[in-house]
């Protein structure tokens, strides 16, 4: 079996570090299941001292970007950026120290895939710098992404026909589960199980992992194919699951290989 990754994350969120229920983002009022008394500097170099790597700052809508940039300064070439990337401010997050840029709305508006818009991002920063987030909710039986905040379905179904031909413009593809993500109320796992089977390049999962066990079913039903992160169930944001433990676990299946 392979070795699963765990890949943290740094939510911001008018400026703030916090976990919040993603889909109430576009709603009057958004529901925060937490809010730090810590900076994005603090977790960045908490990730870096602990040598994880592919984690991801997310810049919940406008007023993050300082928040952010200190981030990716903190842990250069640790972390990818995403919230608002285009092709015109790509390639200054790359050299602020981003390892990769992460994507939805930007590629996916009016509710389908601009091909073009893609093809300059490749052009700005080149593929292996791209991360594409594909989270998606499900609708008639089959997945779909969903953007603008998780707010709007777009036509673009998530399958293996389409992973495998968006595999040839990025690096990684980003996934959350958007109907349990945030919730702590289990991980979305026919969607696991879906993933698994058609991604060939690094893939994160988010979404309702909670505790150790599930971790450990993740890993089971992932067959090791997939990474992950967890937000709202870890003790550095709330939570009851223990950030620690899970490094550890993670990092001793490292070990025994």
């Amino acid at each position: 079996m392979n070795i699963v990754e765990f890949r943290p994350c740094i939510d911001l969120h008018d400026g703030q570090v916090k976990q919040i229920v993603g889909s109430t983002l576009g709603n009057a009022s958004v529901v925060e299941n937490f809010i730090s008394t810590h900076d994005s500097a603090y977790y960045a170099k908490m990730f870096k001292e602990d040598g994880l790597t592919g984690g991801h700052v997310i810049m919940l809508g406008p007023g993050n970007e300082e928040a952010a940039a200190l981030a990716v300064k903190t842990y250069p070439k640790g972390l990818q950026i995403g919230g608002g990337i285009n092709a015109d401010n790509a390639k200054k997050w790359i050299d602020l120290g981003a390892s990769h840029i992460i994507v939805t709305s930007y590629i996916f508006h009016d509710g389908k895939l601009d091909l073009e818009r893609l093809e300059k991002l490749v052009e700005a920063v080149g593929k292996e710098h791209i991360v594409l987030d594909l989270s998606c909710r499900k609708k008639d039986g089959k997945w779909f992404v969903v953007t603008d905040k998780w707010t709007k379905f777009s036509d673009f179904e998530v399958n293996q026909e389409s992973i495998s031909y968006l595999e040839q413009f990025c690096d990684e593809f980003l996934i959350h589960a958007v109907d349990v993500e945030g919730k702590k109320s289990g991980m979305q796992e026919e969607l696991v199980k879906d993933l698994a089977k058609w991604t060939k390049i690094p893939t994160t999962y988010a979404g309702g992992v909670r505790s150790l066990e599930e971790l450990k079913h993740f890993q089971s039903i992932s067959e090791g194919r997939l990474h992950v992160t967890i937000g709202s169930a870890l003790d550095i944001f709330g939570g009851d699951l223990s950030y620690r433990d899970v490094v550890e676990y993670c990092q001793n299946q490292s070990i025994s290989k």
